[in-house]
């Protein structure tokens, strides 16, 4: 060994940082296996990056994000997060980190490090780490007591916030360090910051306190407040979090037995086990004496015990509905003999029902079986036949009983058809598809013209040039029972829009006037439509056409045209609905 006299200042300094690192090195080595993949070595001589106060006694939590990363949320806490991010302790007057494992205090939730609560032991340096994101965060936590931090006032952090009324919430943490000028207050809930919104006008952040007016459900969860000083030119945050919980009035009624309800008597089987189930609804109260149970009363009027149990489910701020059951292991003659009553009580009344039970009488299992499967199997075969033909029982029962809507409602045309208007000089992309105009102006008045009778609008053919296009497309649409709009590329983007947003108009404005869209062809919304065109795109009926269909009336795509067009009971549409309903029965009758 060399004298200690013998070494110079700057010897003495190298030599420490060698015994530092060579700590640091033993520290990994004697940790385990976690700590081979992680450097920490670099990390002793790290400055602290954030300095944290804290209140003994009280809930903490530290996240692992870096300072000058945006301050929307402090923490994460998705456990898929979670083993991403290793923790270290360096405690005050140690020279070796300690892991950080799963433990209930402080527990390991996503990116962060909760107390509940934290202890003035729980001071010291803590690191954390995550892989490929932050090599080495230093944070030093200095945790003192209320009489220490002059807290004067502090106030619960838990609060109790009444529902639908007005609230607030005060940063307990502002009580303390009154000798010191102090930030403005940054509060967090479940992780994310506060801030005022339009779409939260009931929320309000004034003098570093909440104000909630009214308070809703959602209102319920952790808040978290920082606030920052100065000590010494050292800049210290101190963090407190305060735990709300939205409540209700208590109930002013007594419990609300669902079932049973009043003297229930049921079947049972001798020798076969039996559940004796009791559903009560409880109103809201914060501190009650609830309870619920089953009683035997026999002709022996023993009160014996019996193997129950309770399970919660529906609960929030109207109360909770709690099921309760009885559970007999076999059932005997004594059990036949007996009343069971279910006793339910709260802080205001209380209330029962009887359920007894008689003896299960022997039935015909086979002929039950049987008769329940040709039920099941007739329901299922009309089901089917019904699901497959409903277009064609609706069109049959609009024909012969529903009343003619065409009559004496002043309208000349059936249907308005409202297509793009394609240049001579486009053509067709593959010819042996109908285009557009053709479908317009040739298949689509051939079958609902010529084969069902009605009377179509196409502006071209039967409106008399000379007018204002507009006028003339807005008094068409008002001489229509539908606008038949032919959807596609060319027309969602070309001046033929007009007339799908003038048929919208007209139909908001006269109810008699309905609107059938065509998708014809594939289409992107563009982004200048008006808003009354893409809310009409996304609610009124579509249908769609392919290429492939037939212009055959038994095709669907006609009938779903005859089906939103008026109902007209004229003798053609009756032949048409009848013999195509008659033709699919036979179908599925002889198939």
């Amino acid at each position: 060994m060399i004298p200690k006299e013998n070494i110079s200042d700057c010897q003495q300094k190298v030599i420490k940082k060698i015994m530092l690192t060579l700590c640091w090195i033993r520290a990994l080595l004697v940790s385990g296996t976690e700590f081979r993949e992680i450097n920490l070595s670099g990390c002793s001589y790290a400055e602290p990056q954030i300095r944290y106060r804290a209140i003994s006694d009280e809930e903490f939590v530290l996240q692992c994000t870096l300072p000058d990363s945006p301050a929307t949320h402090i923490y994460d806490s998705s456990v898929l997060k979670q083993p991403q991010v290793k923790w270290f302790w360096l405690q005050k007057d140690k020279e070796l980190p300690k892991a950080i494992k799963e433990s209930s205090n402080p527990s390991l939730q996503g990116n962060a490090l909760w107390f509940k609560p934290v202890r003035e032991t729980a001071s010291g340096v803590y690191i954390c780490v995550i892989r490929e994101k932050i090599p080495c965060l230093k944070i030093v936590l200095e945790v003192q007591t209320k009489k220490v931090a002059n807290c004067s006032g502090y106030d619960t952090n838990r609060l109790y916030l009444l529902a639908a009324n007005g609230n607030s919430i005060t940063c307990p943490g502002t009580k303390c360090y009154r000798h010191v000028k102090k930030s403005d207050v940054t509060w967090y809930k479940d992780g994310h910051q506060i801030k005022p919104r339009k779409s939260r006008q009931s929320l309000k952040l004034r003098h570093n306190e909440i104000y909630l007016n009214p308070t809703y459900d959602k209102d319920a969860g952790t808040y978290v407040c920082d606030y920052t000083f100065y000590e010494n030119t050292t800049k210290w945050t101190l963090r407190t979090a305060v735990t709300a919980e939205v409540i209700a009035k208590d109930t002013i009624h007594p419990p609300n037995l669902l079932y049973p309800k009043g003297v229930v008597i049921l079947e049972a089987e001798l020798g076969k086990p039996f559940e004796l189930e009791c559903r009560v609804q409880f109103g809201f109260e914060r501190v009650s004496p609830m309870k619920v149970t089953w009683k035997r009363n026999s002709k022996e009027n023993i009160n014996d015990n019996l193997n129950q149990e309770t399970s919660i489910y529906l609960k929030g701020l109207e109360g909770h509905t709690l099921r309760h059951v009885a559970k007999l292991k076999e059932v005997t003659e004594r059990d036949l003999s007996s009343n069971f009553t279910c006793f339910a009580e709260n802080s205001v009344g209380n209330a029962t029902a009887v359920i007894q039970l008689k003896r299960k009488q022997r039935v015909f299992l086979l002929y039950i079986l049987c008769s329940a499967i040709s039920c099941l199997f007739s329901f299922l075969l009309c089901t089917a036949f019904i699901y497959h033909h409903w277009i064609e029982i609706v069109l049959m029962y609009r024909s012969y009983l529903v009343h003619d809507e065409t009559t004496g409602d002043g309208k000349e045309f059936d249907a308005f058809v409202s297509y793009a208007k394609l240049d001579s000089c486009e053509s067709e992309s593959d010819s042996t598809l109908i285009s557009e105009e053709k479908f317009a102006l040739e298949l689509l008045p051939d079958m609902l013209e010529k084969k069902y009778g009605y009377k179509l609008c196409i502006l071209e053919r039967d409106i008399l040039p000379g007018g204002a296009y507009t006028d003339e497309v807005v008094l068409a649409i008002k001489q229509s029972r539908r606008a038949i709009i032919i959807l596609s590329p060319a027309y969602v983007s070309g001046p033929s829009i007009f007339e799908l947003q003038a048929a919208v108009n007209c139909a908001l404005e006269d109810k008699k006037i309905k609107l059938v869209l065509i998708k014809f062809q594939a289409f992107q919304e563009p982004d200048t439509l008006p808003p009354v065109v893409k809310k009409s795109l996304r609610i009124l009926p579509v249908i769609t056409w392919k290429s492939s269909f037939s212009s055959a009336p038994n095709k669907k795509f006609w009938k779903y045209m005859h089906y939103h067009m008026p109902i007209k009971t004229t003798k053609m549409l009756r032949t048409c609905s009848l013999k195509g309903f008659f033709q699919r029965l036979f179908s599925l009758v002889y198939r």
